[in-house]
């Protein structure tokens, strides 16, 4: 049972993600047909799109009554993003460093607005349906800024020939709903797991569906640097981490309130708020995001998993 748990579980993460990078490519051809500056489809629907799996997790889990699952997937998703992924994506393009002056200045931003979910959970221990409504408004407005801030950025889609917006549309709403029942069966064996091996819920968002919800930022995030845009990776990996915390969050909180073991939620929530820190200096330092760094960050992902499994194990 645990075996057939375990694959079935596996093949839903690969759906989910497939489902997900297909949806990348159909919004990217949607923001062409509407002319969006290149700033809006890198910074805002990248960042977005590369949630998607993350937002239907918590969407499934707060539906199926076990909210948890969603907070240790996003958790676990920040982690992953600014340590495994970013880590690997750097090292692959011979460091990054950051070109846009603005990203530096957004940095400190994505490292404020990551800490908000976890001030809220630790004031009453709970993401109730209020704290939903403000991570969301959080999302809207930061959104709005960014736009505003960035308005005057110019630069267009070079046109190719571009296929009727209508059946763009049509297969958008298709992997969509595609999205949503892998993310629905993620949820399923993702809860089985859990009780079969004996774990709390959140330790598999932590690193199971936390990973499988990260490759879509590891498949832009290589071919970004691959194509010398680094600006890019880390502008879609620090936008996924502002989408992750407020609005997946905050939509999973709004239909059912996030309520966790408090002390299993504090290791790793402390733990993503070092990592946040950390990648921050980083991008803010003269040398960006060096090969050193980028070992660094990884060595930071692989120490997570040994303290949260120290942890787990001293509980369970």
């Amino acid at each position: 049972m645990l075996l057939i748990s375990l694959i079935l579980f596996l093949i839903s993460c690969l759906v989910l993600v497939v489902s997900g990078g297909f949806l990348v490519k159909l919004i990217v051809k949607i923001a062409s047909y509407l002319r969006l500056s290149e700033f809006v489809v890198a910074f805002i629907i990248m960042a977005f799109s590369t949630s998607i799996p993350e937002l239907f997790v918590g969407i499934s889990s707060a539906i199926s009554g076990n909210p948890a699952l969603s907070l240790g997937n996003v958790i676990g998703s920040n982690i992953a993003d600014l340590t495994l992924v970013i880590g690997i994506v750097a090292l692959l393009g011979n460091g990054i460093k950051p070109q846009n002056p603005l990203i530096k200045k957004d940095s400190l931003f994505m490292f404020l607005i990551a800490l908000v979910p976890i001030a809220l959970m630790i004031f009453d221990q709970t993401l109730s349906r209020i704290d939903g409504i403000i991570l969301t408004s959080i999302f809207i407005i930061y959104m709005w800024h960014l736009i505003k801030e960035r308005k005057e950025v110019k630069g267009k889609f070079i046109e190719n020939k571009r296929e009727p917006i209508a059946f763009t549309i049509f297969f958008f709403i298709s992997y969509l709903g595609i999205l949503f029942l892998s993310a629905h069966f993620v949820v399923k064996y993702a809860t089985q797991l859990a009780i079969e091996l004996l774990l709390p819920v959140m330790a598999i968002g932590l690193f199971l569906v936390a990973i499988g919800t990260s490759l879509p930022e590891l498949v832009f995030g290589t071919r970004a640097v691959l194509a010398k845009k680094g600006d890019l990776a880390v502008g879609d990996a620090m936008g996924s981490v502002v989408c992750n915390s407020t609005l997946v969050l905050g939509v999973t909180a709004m239909i059912s309130p996030i309520t966790n073991s408090f002390f299993i939620f504090l290791t790793s929530a402390i733990f993503m708020a070092i990592v946040t820190f950390l990648f921050m200096i980083f991008i803010r330092s003269k040398k960006g995001l060096s090969i050193t760094e980028s070992v660094m960050l990884i060595m930071m992902y692989l120490l997570f998993i040994l303290v949260e499994f120290y942890f787990k194990s001293k509980i369970f």
